[in-house]
């Protein structure tokens, strides 16, 4: 049994998604169209941003796993609605699901339990890590058919295992499996199905237990450093270094030093 299990129940108000929070300081977004493998619906696209935006205002939330229902995290874009859509690419750019993860402050841990498929590579490579179950697969399938991906895909997936390798799914569309996906660097960890959610919730209660406003300066300078030349990077921590640490007093790094060290104890005891 999971701890996502003595979280809060998930929210009537979705009809696509489950959110559910924890006490430890997180919450875990369920895509939750299982018998349509989690096809990102205009509704559910709708229903990702707004409650993505409830769980940013949420002072409790300083975390967000993502993963999907059933056999899928996601297969991509709904195609029986692209078919009917008088909008252009079925709506993708109006609610575009990847920048309303962005629109999260906090780390986000994709939890891939199945397929992750074009756009929903998209989203897997737009989180912040990723945690696989033995079962996921990942594959781009825009160029065979006839598609260009415009959710920041290609970018991501070229800087996250390099051009040769990002090439070689884009242009092939074949399959990358767990174990493959780990050894390039696709993704962080992979455990058996029955160990995701476990394994993704035990990584997020250990960045929710750091200090609230640090998790998020943190990810936010080494996103920024990301996109710099290293001369341009390593200017820009020193100079949030400077901003953030002349306001920290030495008796309260003591504190903080001294309740993260018994947090660990406590663990370990358990």
């Amino acid at each position: 049994m999971t701890a996502a299990t003595h979280a809060s129940g998930a929210d009537a108000r979705y009809k696509t998604l489950l959110v559910r929070r924890h006490p430890d300081g997180f919450a875990t977004l369920v895509l939750n169209r299982p018998e349509k493998f989690n096809t990102l619906s205009n509704e559910l696209r709708a229903e990702m941003a707004g409650a993505i935006a409830e769980l940013e205002a949420d002072p409790e939330v300083r975390v967000l796993i993502l993963t999907g229902a059933g056999k899928a995290f996601t297969a991509g874009m709904d195609l029986e609605e692209w078919a009917v859509s008088e909008k252009v690419a079925a709506g993708a750019y109006e609610n575009d699901p990847v920048k309303a993860l962005q629109s999260f402050s906090g780390p986000v841990i994709g939890a891939v339990n199945g397929l992750a498929v074009t756009g929903g590579l998209e989203i897997a490579v737009a989180c912040d890590l990723l945690v696989a179950s033995t079962e996921a697969r990942f594959a781009d399938t825009h160029a065979h058919v006839g598609l260009l991906p415009g959710w920041g895909g290609s970018v991501r997936m070229a800087r996250l295992i390099g051009l040769p390798r990002a090439k070689e799914l884009a242009l092939t569309g074949r399959f990358l499996h767990a174990e493959e996906a780990l050894a390039w660097g696709f993704v962080n960890h992979v455990v058996a199905p029955d160990q995701l959610l476990a394994k993704a919730e035990s990584i997020a209660a250990d960045m929710a237990a750091a200090v609230p406003d640090t998790l998020i300066r943190y990810k936010r300078l080494l996103d920024d450093e990301w996109a710099l030349p290293l001369k341009e990077a390593l200017a820009l921590e020193r100079q949030a270094s400077l901003d953030n640490n002349a306001s920290v007093p030495g008796t309260t790094i003591n504190a903080r030093a001294a309740a993260m060290v018994a947090r660990r104890k406590k663990a370990r005891g358990a």
